[in-house]
């Protein structure tokens, strides 16, 4: 409203409502309007009076005024009531006029006649319009200001949530609250929670994963269904023994990365090759577990710049964790693996047909001549882009030379993944794990991939080489740090 009345009624001339004349003040205005339209009565020296509204002229005054009702009468008195017509009356003096233009022209005058000294502006003092403005301006401006600091902070507060660090709790706290909500809304008779509370408070004190959200077997099932029913594939590679895992009620919405590492633990546990630096775990750790592994390798020095995102605390935080976490805590049980960003689009349509190229050279490095599917001893490889991270376990060369990722997705209920283990499976059921080039239109992904174990001479040398100088990035950190860059 300040702003309004500054801009529609102090920075215009004033005009006369009877025509259109305009004044740089209101005394000029004043002047014009005793000259030009005197009020009906006795006829100025000099002349006939005149009609204000038309010009026409009359012998007296008492005639133009019986002009002005006959002629004018729908400018000057209101309608009578009940004709229909509507009424325009004056905010300020209660003056009701019959049409929208004179009554606006009417205000005009009021405003600039009082000089907004009875409008409640909350300034004191004789000022002028020009201090008056600015004084107004800088309210504005302050309040805008205050506005924009309380939506920074509500934004800052919904990003510390969506990313687990608002201290809310961890694993545990989330899954007694979703129980607690599935048993008042029915869903979940008494028994059954305290029976999964005990589960889950036994399986914390051990640091080992439940197993409820794990399917297995789904592997050798891919294997029997391409051997059988190769169609339009050509070639197919497999990594070994990969077990499915989704998220629970405890870290749904913000486990994918756990529930990934999770899935790549259980491959390697059943591969030979890596005996030696997993022989300390020989069970899958639960998240709050592999939580406190990511942390004591925070304190071995891997990626100080991660930890410091997090303030150097996980367990109990319902935080997300990417590719360096995951990287990290490979390298610190030993295992050698790189990081590999495909950080812009290589394809047309937003597609990264090299990351498909990348992931065909890692299964195989001599594709002409072998068998049509090929279990491999190549551990699955952890994929992450913006807000998810999933597994690649295979890959398809089709007949027409195209490439199609065979991914485990977190995010997939178990009763779905179990329709992959009947004998009945088709592609269908495949259509849960395919993902062909145009289907991957992210922005940026990364890549985890494991090859080979590191000595422990050569873990210690690769704490200074990878992430003292600068670790690699995470993608909420968007910057190289060490990372090796597709091209």
């Amino acid at each position: 409203m300040r702003r309004h009345l500054l801009r529609a009624h102090q920075e215009r001339e004033p005009r006369c409502p009877l025509c259109p004349f305009s004044a740089p003040g209101y005394d000029e205005l004043r002047g014009h309007v005793d000259s030009a339209h005197p009020e009906p009565g006795p006829a100025p020296a000099g002349g006939r009076p005149q009609c204000p509204f038309c010009g026409e002229t009359g012998a007296s005054g008492r005639q133009v005024e019986a002009h002005l009702r006959s002629r004018h009468g729908h400018l000057l008195d209101p309608p009578a009531p009940g004709n229909g017509q509507q009424l325009y009356e004056c905010p300020i003096c209660g003056l009701v006029c019959a049409n929208c233009q004179i009554l606006q022209e009417h205000v005009d005058l009021h405003l600039e006649e009082h000089r907004f000294s009875e409008v409640d502006i909350n300034v004191g003092g004789n000022l002028s319009d020009l201090e008056l403005a600015q004084q107004l301006q800088n309210e504005e401006d302050r309040q805008q200001g205050l506005e924009e600091a309380r939506q920074e902070r509500e934004e800052f507060q919904k990003l510390q949530r969506q990313y687990g660090l608002d201290s809310s709790g961890g694993y545990k706290q989330q899954s007694l609250k979703n129980m607690e909500r599935e048993v008042a809304r029915g869903r979940m008779p008494p028994s059954e929670y305290h029976k999964r509370k005990a589960d889950m408070m036994e399986s914390l004190a051990f640091g080992v994963d439940d197993g409820k959200t794990k399917t297995s077997g789904v592997i050798e099932a891919l294997c029997r269904y391409y051997q059988n029913e190769i169609k339009d594939v050509r070639r197919v590679w497999l990594s070994t023994g990969v077990d499915h895992f989704h998220s629970s009620l405890g870290d749904r919405g913000w486990g994918c990365g756990y529930r990934n590492f999770q899935m790549l633990l259980s491959s390697l546990l059943r591969n030979g090759m890596y005996n030696d630096c997993l022989r300390d775990i020989t069970l899958i750790p639960c998240i709050p577990k592999i939580q406190s592994m990511i942390e004591d390798a925070w304190k071995e020095g891997f990626d100080p710049q991660g930890a410091s995102h997090f303030c150097n605390r996980l367990h109990g935080t319902k935080a997300w964790i990417g590719a360096c976490e995951i990287y990290s805590l490979l390298t610190s049980l030993r295992l050698k693996c790189q990081i590999i960003d495909f950080h812009k689009s290589t394809g047309p349509l937003g597609t990264h047909p090299r990351l498909f190229e990348w992931v065909l050279s890692y299964y195989s490095s001599n594709r002409e001549g072998s068998t049509k599917v090929v279990c491999t001893p190549k551990p699955p490889i952890y994929m992450q882009h913006q807000g998810h991270s999933r597994t690649i376990v295979g890959i398809e060369e089709r007949k027409n030379r195209t490439l199609c990722l065979l991914i485990f997705d977190p995010g997939c209920p178990s009763h779905e993944m179990q329709k992959l283990l009947k004998q009945s499976s088709d592609d269908t059921s495949l259509k849960l794990l395919r993902k062909f080039v145009g289907s991957l239109k992210d922005k940026q992904y990364q890549i985890v991939a494991i090859d080979g174990e590191l000595s422990p001479e050569e873990k210690v040398v690769s704490i200074p080489e990878k992430f003292l100088s600068g670790s690699p990035v995470s993608l909420y950190q968007q910057k190289e740090r060490g990372v090796l860059v597709a091209p």
